[in-house]
């Protein structure tokens, strides 16, 4: 009795699926095994190959993928007021999510959202407490701080035009 091995190996080409197939069929058929060589700029570049960096930036887990978790946890120094519910809460919903495909990049996503919405919670919890006199001195404060960082954006806007 002939090895299984043996066996497979002879009945690969009734698996193919342009064995069966007719000439009609095979002829609309796009053929990109048969365009097996990649075409290079130089040979240079071919001996080289791309450095570390662009490896690291164009990698699934690379550089771009931790780029929004610490874009979030810069966000950690702004202050609550100034922070979207809505958008942490995507980005603690997309962590919690997606973990299982890329988990540590995801898992802290999630961790950083969970913890910008607990931040942007308690801080609606402690607004609620004060009087409304004191929550329109805070919405005023925050007007005018914004209204100054856009006046200084203007002028220096206009010196450099």
């Amino acid at each position: 009795m002939p090895a299984t091995t043996t066996l497979f190996r002879a009945a690969r080409p009734a698996f193919r699926a342009n064995t069966y197939a007719s000439q009609a069929t095979r002829a609309f058929r796009p053929r990109f095994h048969q365009q097996s060589r990649r075409w290079q700029s130089t040979a240079a570049d071919a001996a080289v190959g791309p450095s570390w960096f662009k490896r690291m930036w164009d990698s699934p887990i690379g550089l771009k993928t931790w780029c929004i978790v610490l874009a979030g946890i810069a966000d950690f120094a702004r202050p609550a007021e100034k922070l979207s519910l809505t958008q942490n809460a995507a980005l603690t919903a997309t962590g919690a999510i997606w973990t299982r495909c890329l988990a540590t990049v995801n898992f802290f996503l999630g961790i950083v959202g969970v913890v910008q919405v607990s931040r942007i919670l308690m801080y609606n919890a402690s607004v609620k407490k004060q009087t409304p006199e004191q929550q329109l001195e805070t919405a005023k404060d925050s007007v005018e701080e914004s209204a100054v960082g856009v006046q200084e954006a203007v002028v220096d806007a206009v010196k450099k035009a």
